[in-house]
């Protein structure tokens, strides 16, 4: 008799290649083969000479149904378990050095100011061991995590073509720090409690930082050139712009969770949340941030209703309006203002990095380069010239890939969900998360952020958000009789 096999408290998240060997050779000797063409497999017990095992008819099982089987055919072995404990705790410390920057509220925390490197190299000095020590790799490899370091790559052989190599090899250890954390996230954030973790903490910084803008503009501190607000802290909100980018990739998660999440209270705080992002996105007075702000209500309008995607189109559209009448009349003179000397100089700025890439198309002209070449000594002011500019147009390429990938994840989430009678928590999620990427889309086009945090822990969420969806479904498989 086959002895039963013993639970583990950790299992590899991806097979190991001898456990891939075992598996394929116990199929072999205890089931017959199946075509996945014709039917799909549901249980997979080892089936007796005289049993054939348990099968359901594609055309049996409703669209939400076979989302699912057809996602955790393959991932059988992806477990939730308490590994990286450690490594998650720093990732998270460091997470809230990165956004919060505690330092710069308080002078006498100055000495943290270099906290964030420090957590940083912990962090990693932890997770390399655990991670070899449970997977006997150094990280997952999904294809956005290959598409990272394809992309790090491509800045690392633009140093020597570079006009200033020492600026460019500078850039290239600060995008370096960012891909590491990235690949760290992608193999540490496993569970449900852990991915929750991390988004909160980010929308409880975006709410400090629009309680912040909000008061500069309300008592007139308009430090920069006396016409509009600077962040609270520096870094990665120094900028309104920058600003304006973060809150309206926040705005979509925090809309969502407040219609995917039960009671009363919870619903009452994610909606005072999306509610501070919004003002603190007009306080912003950026105009990129209002463009990608009316893309993530024009795609949820469409996204979230099943039907009368039409009249939902219509009352976002009024929304839009309301706020904008709402908003103070020199939001509304600025948004009108299309031809000042901001908007000239962005678009001249536009024109030179295409011919730039043009001309470098290989390797570009080094991280950090593009200044250089500039007719008024600035960056690009657009994240995908950056990228073709300055490391060559195919790293613009991996770069686009990069960024719409995760879609094709999300999407699969949402498609296994959008049948159910009592949509998941998951289900919206997912659709925040790509309303957050097509307002990362939409307003770097008007940034220089390419090598910035915003976007990988966008993508990292996506990842990790599968991740949960299909081990969920994995469970629902072998609990739910119906689908045996």
């Amino acid at each position: 008799m086959r002895n039963k096999f013993e639970l583990l408290d950790y299992e590899p998240v991806t097979p190991s290649r001898s456990q891939r060997r075992f598996s394929s050779r116990e199929a072999k000797n205890d089931s017959p083969p199946i075509h996945a063409a014709d039917l799909t497999v549901v249980a997979s017990a080892p089936a007796k000479s005289h049993q054939q095992p348990k099968v359901v008819s594609r055309t049996r099982q409703s669209s939400s149904e076979y989302s699912r089987t057809k996602q955790t055919r393959f991932v059988d072995h992806w477990t939730l378990n308490r590994g990286h404990s450690l490594s998650y705790l720093g990732l998270f410390v460091f997470t809230f050095l990165v956004y919060f920057r505690p330092y710069e509220l308080f002078p006498s925390l100055a000495w943290l100011s270099r906290s964030a490197l420090v957590v940083a190299a912990i962090t990693l000095a932890i997770f390399i061991p655990t991670q070899l020590a449970l997977e006997n790799r150094i990280s997952a490899r999904p294809r956005e995590v290959k598409l990272a370091l394809a992309l790090l790559l491509t800045g690392l052989l633009s140093i020597p073509l570079a006009l200033e190599p020492s600026r460019a090899f500078q850039s290239f250890i600060e995008f370096f720090k960012v891909i590491v954390m990235f690949v760290v996230m992608v193999n540490v954030v496993r569970t449900e409690k852990r991915l929750r973790g991390l988004i909160l903490l980010v929308l409880f910084v975006s709410c400090v930082l629009s309680l912040a803008a909000i008061n500069d503009y309300m008592h007139g501190n308009l430090a920069l050139e006396g016409r509009r607000i600077a962040g609270l802290i520096g870094g990665l909100f120094s900028n309104p712009n920058d600003l304006a980018l973060h809150l309206v990739t926040m705005i979509p998660i925090s809309l969502t969770l407040f219609l995917g999440l039960r009671g009363p209270l919870n619903k009452a705080i994610y909606l005072i949340c999306s509610l501070l992002l919004v003002a603190g996105l007009v306080a912003t007075f950026s105009r990129g941030g209002f463009l990608g702000f009316v893309c993530v209500i024009a795609f949820l309008a469409w996204k979230l209703p099943r039907r009368n995607r039409v009249i939902f189109g219509a009352v976002a559209l009024t929304m839009v309006l309301a706020a904008v009448a709402l908003a103070p009349s020199a939001y509304r003179s600025r948004l009108a203002t299309t031809n000042d000397d901001s908007a000239v100089a962005r678009t001249d700025e536009l024109k030179r990095s295409i011919l730039v890439s043009a001309r470098h198309p290989l390797f570009g002209v080094g991280m950090e380069n593009y200044i250089l070449y500039s007719n008024t000594n600035k960056a690009t002011h657009n994240a995908y010239t950056q990228v073709a500019a300055e490391m060559g147009l195919a790293a613009f390429l991996i770069y686009v890939g990069f960024l719409v990938t995760p879609f094709n994840r999300l999407r699969r989430i949402e498609k296994a969900n959008v049948m159910t009678k009592h949509r998941p928590s998951v289900y919206y999620l997912a659709i925040g998360l790509q309303g957050s990427l097509v307002a990362y889309m939409v307003v770097s086009f008007f940034a220089s952020v390419a090598y910035l945090w915003y976007v990988y822990y966008l993508v990292a969420y996506a990842i990790c958000l599968q991740r949960l969806a299909i081990v969920e479904a994995n469970s629902e498989m072998k609990t739910d009789p119906t689908l045996k």
